[in-house]
């Protein structure tokens, strides 16, 4: 399996609650009409006061079955759909990408 990874910034203009409350309630839906997305999971920071806060504001786990399956899902009215909404709540200038291998340890 193919895991496409997104490190998340909120647009300057929002609170993190708005960022958060988009993600989840509209861009999420539409995530889910992907065709070929096997999995979706979003890591939120939380406030934590004994650590440096990463600057980020979330990560995005897409799975997919393979890279051709992963390059089909973002080119139907889904995937594009999808895409073109994260200007609506992410820093694109900010906001990073990319294929990655996961490996497990434990």
């Amino acid at each position: 399996m193919l895991k496409f990874v997104v490190v998340q910034y909120k647009r300057p203009d929002m609170t993190f609650e708005q960022f958060r409350d988009y993600l989840l309630q509209v861009h999420a839906p539409l995530a889910k009409k992907i065709p070929g997305l096997r999995k979706c999971i979003y890591n939120l920071v939380l406030e934590d006061v004994t650590r440096k806060a990463p600057g980020w504001h979330g990560i995005v786990e897409l799975y997919f079955d393979d890279f051709p399956s992963m390059q089909a899902a973002w080119a139907t009215p889904e995937g594009q759909a999808a895409t073109n909404d994260n200007a609506q709540y992410a820093d694109l200038g900010k906001t990073s990408w990319s294929v990655v291998e996961e490996i497990t340890i434990l």
